[in-house]
């Protein structure tokens, strides 16, 4: 197939491709643990609940969470790149205080300072005045006592401390200004549970700052509530219907905040004047955060479907009662016209073993995977295309020379390979059938690779035959 001078060959059948190995990444900083979230042999079988929030499919439980991605891959952090791992908490700050045994997030002033701002103007709309508002936040901001740990994992809060983490100068008593605070060369201690009600106004995701990657431990799940919603004012039906939700969610969390100690600057030598080399003492203060922002785990409508149909282990609630596998077709069918033909390709490769992700960055439909994109990267960028056995229909993307030229060099340069999926259904089919996820079972599935030919490369090789 010729145009232009560019010469292309499609190669028609797998078999006739040449293979080439998944990449492995350099990388990996967990362990594979199965392909699919359930068992093969049925026991400890898990039914996973997720919910439709505005024509998304959201799974809100922590447990939830943990199951469907460390099991296949399937979802995405709405606050991450792709595991949901997102905290507030400064990686910076983490290294800078090593020597604080605790769990709770440690951030900036500032970073704190904003969002007490975000409770503020949740609360002006919630019609309180200036003089209420101010008096909440004052209350609910204000320093708390540190619980800490004692060398045999003893809590108890007061300001005497022990020593620090090995490799760390021994600390003394601390009897700083004011409660709750902590110097850099810190006293082990852990995040205080319990607690007050949680002022929680906070419904809306404001802050999108992206926690480290590495401090993920053994590749475990972000075990924060995942949830975006606060535990005030009212419940929507799709919050109602989450009758599993965790309790966690209403309660209050804990930060340490980095803050400047008053009336602790001092000049850095005594034979300097006292207004240069000032040195600022700085010290954690324990508060609460008066905006919570929680991470859910996102999946796609083939990733849900898949999960309802082929496995069974999710079951989706759209308002107070789950939909039915038809349902889930039809609405599934009406929130996105194409999802047939994308859920069928999902199906046949999840089918192989491949583990599939939405393509869109690459100009695809879906991207193939071996075992899953933290070991492998992406081998195929797959288009799928329903046509019926003579390959005829109305194709969602009719693709010109200059477009494929175009998609075969953007997926090239990410070494990967341009595969088209036609979906051959019989010309027979019915719209009846089409209406249910029974119609898969007549469909027929052809791969072609899409490879740029070469003809001083093509000649080399005849050569060398």
């Amino acid at each position: 197939m010729k145009r232009g001078g560019t010469p292309w060959r499609i190669n028609e059948e797998m078999a006739e491709a040449v293979f080439h190995p998944p990449k492995r990444k350099r990388r990996v900083f967990e362990s594979y643990k199965a392909p699919f979230p359930v068992d093969v042999g049925g026991k400890d079988f898990r039914l996973c609940q997720a919910e439709i929030i505005n024509n998304n499919v959201i799974v809100r439980n922590p447990e939830d969470i943990e199951q469907l991605y460390n099991k296949g891959y399937f979802g995405k952090g709405i606050l991450s790149r792709s595991r949901p791992v997102f905290s507030i908490s400064d990686p910076q700050l983490v290294a800078k205080w090593r020597g604080v045994n605790t769990n709770m997030p440690i951030i900036t002033s500032q970073k704190y300072q904003r969002r007490v701002q975000w409770a503020q103007s949740v609360l002006q709309e919630q019609g309180l005045d200036s003089c209420s508002i101010s008096r909440i936040l004052e209350s609910y901001t204000q320093p708390l006592g540190l619980p800490f740990c004692t060398g045999d994992g003893d809590g108890h809060t007061g300001h005497s401390c022990t020593s620090g983490s090995p490799g760390n100068a021994e600390v003394c008593k601390k009897s700083a200004g004011r409660k709750g605070a902590q110097s850099p060369e810190g006293q082990n201690q852990h995040s205080k549970e319990g607690g007050d009600a949680a002022l929680d106004p906070g419904g809306a995701s404001r802050d999108q700052e992206q926690g480290d990657p590495r401090e993920m431990a053994e590749g475990s799940c972000h075990r924060d509530p995942p949830v975006l919603w606060g535990c005030e004012g009212k419940q929507s039906p799709e919050q109602r219907a989450w009758e599993g939700m965790d309790s966690r969610e209403c309660a209050p969390e804990y930060v340490l905040v980095q803050e400047e100690e008053e009336g602790s600057c001092c000049p850095e030598d005594d034979s300097t004047p006292a207004q240069e080399n000032i040195v600022k003492k700085e010290v954690l203060v324990c508060r609460k955060n008066p905006f919570r922002i929680f991470e859910y785990l996102q999946l796609s409508l083939e990733e849900a479907f898949f999960l309802v149909y082929a496995l069974g282990c999710l079951s989706i609630y759209y308002g107070e009662e789950p939909l039915s596998i038809v349902k889930l077709w039809e609405v599934f069918s009406e929130v996105k016209p194409d999802f047939k033909t994308t859920y069928m390709a999902y199906h046949y490769f999840r089918g192989k073993g491949w583990v599939p992700k939405v393509g869109l960055k690459y100009g695809t439909d879906l991207l193939l995977y071996r075992k899953g994109p933290p070991f492998y990267h992406a081998s195929y960028s797959v288009i799928a295309e329903l046509v019926d056995d003579h390959f005829e229909g109305s194709l969602r993307r009719p693709l010109s020379w200059m477009a494929l030229s175009g998609l075969n060099r953007t997926n090239a340069n990410a070494s990967k390979e341009l595969m088209l999926c036609y979906l051959i259904r019989p010309s027979d089919m019915t719209a009846e059938e089409m209406a249910t996820p029974e119609c898969m079972k007549r469909i027929k599935v052809q791969e072609l690779i899409v490879s740029r030919w070469v003809s001083s490369r093509e000649r080399s090789e005849q050569d060398e035959l």
